[in-house]
């Protein structure tokens, strides 16, 4: 398959199944509008880009305007060349020192069901800059908006439309076959799905890499930025394995909208939600995941605790209900501003929530039982990756208790029901510069059975779990102040289950910039073993990609360090009652003992 025939075949494919994704602006379908304007002069409340959501446009870029009055009534979809006013309505970019306003290229206009967005594509000449928005609708304009233009802002487009969750992605089948990735094989809302495979071709779609030469308001050509002349970087991370595309630029047949065509490794991690993200010129996009089966004939990705026949299910369009519960308790050896003047924080947290499919990669969940013992890895991150949330819906269990062993001094301790229905409760405080009285102490993190107990709420019934803690996990010496990356860091610890998992992470990372030109850089590494072990030792090789980072900069917030070790039982899993009818079908109960500290790395 030549990388040409993916290109046009993917421009073919997008539009037919746009409508499956939930993404108006690139349907293709048209709607007539009404003919009366909303009551009222255009209000603008948010400037934001098409693919997570976040403030800050790119050059060339799909962004949307939300507000109120803006647009009449219904829903037009505009047709290349794309118009500056459509309907009486414009929108227009004036900078903010001043100057000649700029008129965006109208996709789409909405109104209906009490939500007024309207849908642009940037002209790619704009500078990168401050600006002031405006919208035009019949003559009255709204007051200005302030927004940020910037040359390249990646956002992955989500299956969600929301930044968060699922990307949109085609996996190559055919030259007929494009298959939308999710986590069965099979067919929904009329077009065919299925995970993607190691070794298969991929079709990612953005918007925001960065502007383009000619007109932005017609049907792109394909412009690969690989290519170009340009001197573009672009690589796609997939479950931490970074890979060059075969393309990526402007999709061939659209208007600011990005395609990146990639080929996943035969060695690729699998699973239905491997992270994802892209890098363009050292960028990164939001966050978002794929499905991958794990090999050419399996018809479902694999998810800890969940059967195919529900995989399935959340591909049609079931929901996911999970709850994590966690008793966490961390010394914080401080090393900075002054040595030696640790603090213990001890805690219990979590919730009830219910998910779509789409939004797989945010259940909670503590399943280290899969972490593979004596294994590091690193990940390296620079730039401003948007953080858009995912907002499941979160569900009430009435009353929650906690009771610990003997000696702990918890008996029925009722947690803290939050105004998001998210439970939490401080078991323990003793921190640096809080005074006693002002302290803390419910309890004793103490070896022994700590019993989980719910009354039951007007969403999830009554339940018990239990968690039995072995002999307390403690590092044989303070976590180093000053690590040595060409030296190999050995720790060492006593207590704990011999098979209870220990989790070692570290990383280092430097500030840059303000507002939307804030730039974070760095890396990061996670190790495993088992308690029974006594020791780990964190090899050079991994210790030598964290980039150094000086005191000066940890104290003035322009860099951060950090070192952490921590270990527990495995998760004991529960599954409580719905009263809406069946269970929760993921549910966690775990604790944590551990030690950070905010070492320097030279």
């Amino acid at each position: 398959m030549r990388n040409v025939n993916t290109v046009n075949q993917a421009a073919r494919k997008f539009r037919a199944f746009a409508l499956f994704l939930g993404l108006p602006a690139l349907a293709g379908i048209a709607a007539n509008a009404a003919t009366t304007t909303t009551a009222g002069g255009p209000a603008i409340t948010a400037v934001l880009d098409a693919g997570t959501y976040t403030p800050g446009i790119a050059e060339g870029s799909i962004f949307v305007v939300k507000g109120t009055g803006m647009s009449a009534s219904g829903y037009t979809e505009t047709s290349f060349p794309l118009p500056t006013i459509q309907d009486g309505v414009s929108i227009a970019f004036t900078p903010a020192a001043g100057g000649t306003p700029t008129n965006a290229y109208i996709v789409y206009l909405y109104n209906e069901g009490g939500v007024n967005q309207l849908a642009a594509v940037l002209p790619s000449t704009l500078p990168a800059g401050s600006y002031n928005v405006t919208v035009t609708n019949s003559g009255a304009v709204s007051k200005p908006f302030a927004a940020n233009v910037v040359k390249t802002k990646i956002g992955l487009i989500t299956q969600n439309s929301t930044g968060a969750g699922i990307a949109v992605i085609q996996n190559y089948i055919s030259p007929g076959e494009l298959d939308v990735d999710r986590f069965s094989v099979g067919f929904a809302s009329g077009v065919t799905i299925s995970p993607a495979r190691p070794g298969q071709t991929l079709i990612l779609w953005a918007t925001g890499m960065g502007p383009v030469t000619g007109g932005d308001n017609v049907a792109s050509p394909g412009v690969n930025f690989l290519t170009n002349g340009s001197g573009d970087t672009v690589q796609v991370i997939v479950g931490g394995v970074a890979i060059t595309p075969l393309y990526a630029g402007r999709a061939p047949g659209l208007a600011g909208a990005d395609q990146i065509n990639f080929v996943l490794p035969s060695n690729i991690p699998t699973g239905c939600t491997v992270s994802l993200q892209v890098s363009v010129n050292s960028v990164l996009s939001n966050v978002s995941f794929l499905a991958i089966a794990p090999d050419q004939t399996s018809q479902t990705c694999v998810y800890p605790g969940l059967t195919s026949a529900q995989l399935q299910a959340l591909d049609q369009g079931a929901t996911l209900s999970a709850g994590a519960y966690q008793i966490n308790q961390t010394i914080s050896e401080v090393t900075l501003p002054t040595p030696g003047n640790n603090g213990l924080l001890a805690t219990i947290v979590g919730g009830f929530q219910q998910y779509t499919g789409l939004q797989l990669n945010s259940v909670p969940s503590y399943q280290v039982t899969t972490a593979p013992n004596g294994a590091c890895t690193v990940t390296t991150f620079s730039g401003t990756p948007p953080t858009p949330s995912v907002k499941p819906v979160i569900l009430d269990a009435g009353t929650i208790t906690l009771t610990g062993p003997s000696g702990s001094g918890m008996t029925g301790l009722a947690l803290t029901q939050f105004s998001n229905l998210t439970y939490g409760l401080t078991i323990t405080e003793n921190l640096p510069g809080v005074p006693s009285n002002l302290e803390t102490n419910n309890g004793t993190i103490v070896p022994g059975a700590y019993t989980l107990k719910g009354a039951g709420g007007k969403d999830v019934g009554p339940f018990t779990v239990s968690s039995t803690l072995g002999p307390i996990f403690t590092l044989s010496a303070e976590l180093p102040s000053m690590i040595n990356r060409s030296q190999p860091l050995t720790l060492s610890w006593t207590g704990g289950n011999p098979s209870d998992v220990v989790t070692i992470e570290g990383s280092t990372g430097t500030v840059t910039g303000t507002g939307a030109n804030l730039v974070t850089s760095g890396a990061g590494f996670i190790c495993y073993t088992t308690a029974g072990s006594g020791s780990f030792t964190i090899p050079s090789s991994v210790l030598s990609q964290m980039p150094t980072v000086s005191a000066a900069q940890i104290t003035a917030g322009a860099g951060s360090s950090s070192i952490s070790v921590s270990s527990g039982p495995n998760p004991v899993v529960f599954s409580p009652s719905l009263a809406s009818g069946g269970s929760i079908n993921i549910a966690e109960f775990s604790i944590a003992i551990g030690a950070a500290s905010t070492p320097i790395y030279q």
